[in-house]
């Protein structure tokens, strides 16, 4: 049996989490050892009581390995072990990381760049918009948006980054066969042709009150930070947000309405040292280290800056703009576009940090 085979069937075994499998891999040494052991064997060894090492010891009788491998085939998943270099680098730093991910689309190596957009499922027209429009700014510059599928802020996070043309990830709380909500169907389909669809629970494993709380530590631990958009004092995405904070992770929240109970959650997460969010800046500030522009690649060509990944009326106004700042009265002169138009491109610039706005509704090139 293969290394990867084996971590799989113990990711099937009841009572078996990932701490345990780290500790019985620094016992025996590999995966395949462990399922080959005594329960004798299995009981020596840290944190294995009777019933875990009962578990271990007669897996074969309650795992169907081989029926699971056919379904990984069948599917057109893949599953990533902590050897594999496509398994997210940063959650392999958590305290748990998960023994395996089923992963449906690619994780790549662009993803450590990501940061959790999470909220209430129950949420308001304003939490919509806010939430799609920090996944879409997000995409823009070059962030992978992770979040776990659910109804609310984290479909709206979803969509907004796919709308931008980026890439996003959605971590579920079951089995990558199950569809949940129903109506997120074509939304994961989506999601696994520009990113993946993730999860460390086995096929047919149906949702449950376990199961989201596990969930929500991958989506805090693959992340650099943590956005909570909209929640309520009991939302789920509170306890994303403590696990971000468990990780060492940043978290940010968007303010709302005093009044809203929707917005209560991310108040007392400011109070209680969370950064308030009002604009995308807000979180590329915090990791202007790690996010150079995603669309500019500086070429010398005869003196010029050449953008390949920008469209045609980027590039225009691009090209119009220097290192002298410029008013927007000017740039719709010299490029004969719309003042809609000319808005709506500079503000793209912006996203994508090549240009920034001075006071005065001035521009200027930052490459």
């Amino acid at each position: 049996m293969e290394a990867k085979e084996a971590l799989i069937a113990l990711n099937m075994i009841e009572h078996v989490g990932p701490v345990r499998v780290r500790h019985l891999l620094d016992h025996f040494g590999t995966a395949p050892a462990i399922l080959v052991a005594t329960r004798e064997q299995l009981g020596r060894v840290q944190g294995i009581g009777d019933e875990t090492a009962n578990a271990i010891a007669g897996w074969e009788t309650d795992v169907d390995l081989t029926a699971e491998l056919r379904r990984i085939r069948e599917f057109g998943c893949h599953v990533l072990t902590q050897e594999d270099n496509a398994y997210p680098s940063s959650l392999r730093e958590i305290y748990d990381p998960p023994t395996v991910l089923y992963v449906r689309g690619e994780i790549q190596s662009v993803d450590h760049r990501g940061v959790a957009i999470v909220g209430s499922r129950l949420t308001t027209p304003y939490g919509m918009d806010c939430g799609r429009k920090f996944a879409m700014q997000l995409a823009f510059a070059g962030v992978t948006v992770v979040s776990g599928g659910a109804r609310g802020i984290d479909t709206a996070a979803h969509q907004g980054a796919l709308k931008a043309g980026g890439r996003t990830i959605a971590v579920l709380g079951t089995g990558i066969n199950i569809v949940f909500p129903h109506e997120n169907a074509a939304l994961f389909e989506q999601i696994a042709a520009c990113g993946a669809v993730v999860t460390q629970f086995p096929f047919n494993r149906p949702p449950d009150k376990q199961s989201f709380p596990i969930r929500n530590r991958i989506v805090a631990g693959m992340t650099l930070g943590t956005l909570v958009v909209e929640a309520n004092l009991t939302s789920g995405a509170l306890i994303t947000a403590n696990m971000a904070v468990d990780c060492g992770r940043q978290v940010f929240a968007v303010p709302g309405r005093v009044d809203s109970p929707r917005s209560k959650g991310c108040h007392e997460l400011i109070k209680k040292g969370a950064k308030l969010c009002e604009t995308v800046e807000d979180i590329l500030s915090e990791f202007e280290y790690l996010f150079p522009p995603r669309n500019a690649r500086q070429i010398q060509n005869e003196g010029a800056f050449v953008t390949p990944l920008l469209n045609e009326l980027e590039q225009k106004i691009f090209d119009e703009l220097g290192q002298e700042e410029m008013g927007m009265e000017e740039i719709i002169l010299k490029t004969g576009l719309t003042t809609g138009t000319v808005a709506s491109t500079l503000l793209n610039l912006e996203i994508k940090r090549l240009i920034r706005q001075v006071p005065g509704k001035r521009f200027l090139r930052l490459r």
